[in-house]
């Protein structure tokens, strides 16, 4: 078995390579050749954290996974992480166990890809301007993603904590843009034409009155039906609204679920999966003053797709540990 950690997957698998192997593994997914059976979280109460179990099968390419991530938001106080993860990938062939992978980083790999896919499609095509709403590891490779899509020129940066705002952008240092830490999320959703959302809030962080003619949103942050940071009226301004799965946000994502169940929205509302939208099967962006929304809670497949390139380019590079279980 081959063990790869977090620094030898960056080295050898990028974001344009993640982009291409998920729109390669949603056109599986559409051709019926995925197994991806439904997730299984447990949640922990008491530490306000939950365990997330995903397995996957991609006859295609011949392998199967199952991803394990914990997410502990107390974690930081004790100088952990809050999300630790890993990936065991298997033969479909033989049965034989491949590879054990860091998965954290794996993870905001393929959400980013997943955005930037979305961004492809669904953000004007002169964006030139994107604000971060929640500025903490998954939206590295959001920014990453939507910045492999689409010349951007300006980026502003909001968190709830100023100080962490100022991190992230130490990470973006390269970036040849103008960057600004705003002190109010509603004013930098205002300015920009691509928004960025990933937290674990409760309540919406923005306004969706807020949005200007054209935006284009990626959220990414609740993942749990409780959890809702994208507000009802961005949905209702939004004239089209992609998601990764259907299922899944129909189990979820509480941006969709809390209004659904006070009948101010409807599921119906839907637009179509990300597959369809890249696959062309639903129209994308059809003018600049429309506003759109991606929502993303994750499934295991993409995972799958992204770990197995890993390995791949791992075996032809000579790269990670070799150890007999």
């Amino acid at each position: 078995m081959l063990l790869l950690s977090e620094k030898e997957i960056k080295s050898i698998y990028t974001m344009e390579s993640a982009i291409k192997d998920l729109e390669n593994a949603l056109v599986h997914n559409l051709e019926g050749k995925i197994r991806n059976p439904h997730r299984t979280v447990l949640d922990f109460p008491e530490r306000q954290a939950s365990a997330l179990y995903m397995p996957s099968a991609m006859p295609p390419i011949g392998k199967t996974a199952v991803k394990v991530v914990t997410i502990f938001p107390e974690n930081p106080e004790i100088g952990k992480k809050t999300t630790q993860g890993v990936i065991l990938l298997s033969d479909t062939e033989t049965g034989e166990h491949l590879a054990c992978m860091n998965a954290s980083y794996l993870t905001r790999l393929r959400t980013g890809a997943v955005s930037g896919i979305a961004t492809k499609h669904l953000a004007k095509k002169s964006a030139s301007s994107v604000a971060v709403i929640g500025c903490g590891a998954m939206a590295e490779e959001q920014l990453n993603a939507v910045l492999e899509v689409r010349e951007i020129e300006e980026i502003f940066l909001y968190n709830r904590t100023a100080a962490k705002a100022n991190e992230f952008a130490e990470k973006f240092h390269e970036f040849k843009g103008e960057m600004t830490i705003m002190e109010n999320a509603d004013e930098a959703v205002s300015r920009t034409d691509i928004v960025i959302c990933s937290t674990r809030s409760e309540k919406p962080v923005f306004s969706g009155k807020a949005l200007r003619p054209g935006t284009h949103i990626n959220g990414v942050g609740s993942y749990l039906p409780h959890m809702q940071e994208v507000d009802t009226d961005t949905l209702l301004r939004s004239s089209k609204i992609v998601v990764d799965t259907t299922e899944g946000v129909k189990d979820e994502a509480g941006d969709f679920i809390i209004p659904a169940a006070e009948d101010i929205w409807s599921f119906s509302d839907l637009h179509g999966e990300i597959g369809q939208l890249s696959a062309g099967m639903i129209a994308g962006r059809e003018n600049d003053e429309e506003i759109t929304f991606f929502k993303s809670v994750g499934i295991a497949y993409f995972d799958l797709a992204a770990a197995a390139a890993v390995y791949e380019k791992a075996v032809l590079e000579g790269i990670g540990t070799k150890v007999d279980l």
